[in-house]
């Protein structure tokens, strides 16, 4: 499923993400601040910028162990990951347990920021399904 999955379609998906989680910072910030949660409103900002530096590092970590000549791609991606991930959780959980509204807002953005990233490569990949189909290949023939 992912082999057809193209670097311009990574750049476009990546693009869209941080577009969306710029926007969503943004908005999230402004409503935190409207209703009188200004610390839970910069938890989001940090969760999401958290959730696109790690999208940054896996990119990057992608095309470092790719450029080996290594039989073994998975181990080293998947000690990159665990690493990275309990960095994050032990930094959102301190976070959390020093100030809840501070943790409850990086919590909030990075589950966002991958709920984006998801969004985002799940367009890329149904246009990518959809996009080779002529008008004759997608009408309805009534049965």
């Amino acid at each position: 499923m992912f082999a057809s999955f193209a670097l311009p379609d990574l750049a476009r998906v990546s693009r869209r993400t941080v577009l969306g989680g710029l926007i969503f910072g943004v908005v999230g910030l402004i409503a935190c601040l409207a209703l009188g949660a200004p610390l839970t409103g910069l938890g989001l900002c940090i969760g999401l910028g958290l959730g696109l530096f790690n999208f940054r590092l896996v990119q990057r970590s992608v095309v470092k162990v790719g450029a080996r000549e290594d039989e073994n791609h998975k181990r080293p991606l998947a000690a990159n990951t665990v690493g990275r991930l309990a960095v994050i959780s032990a930094l959102a959980l301190g976070l959390l347990f020093l100030s809840f509204d501070l943790g409850l807002g990086v919590m909030v953005g990075l589950a966002a920021f991958q709920f984006l990233l998801l969004l985002n490569v799940a367009r890329s990949m149904f246009k990518m399904g959809h996009g080779g189909l002529s008008d004759e290949d997608s009408e309805v023939v009534p049965s």
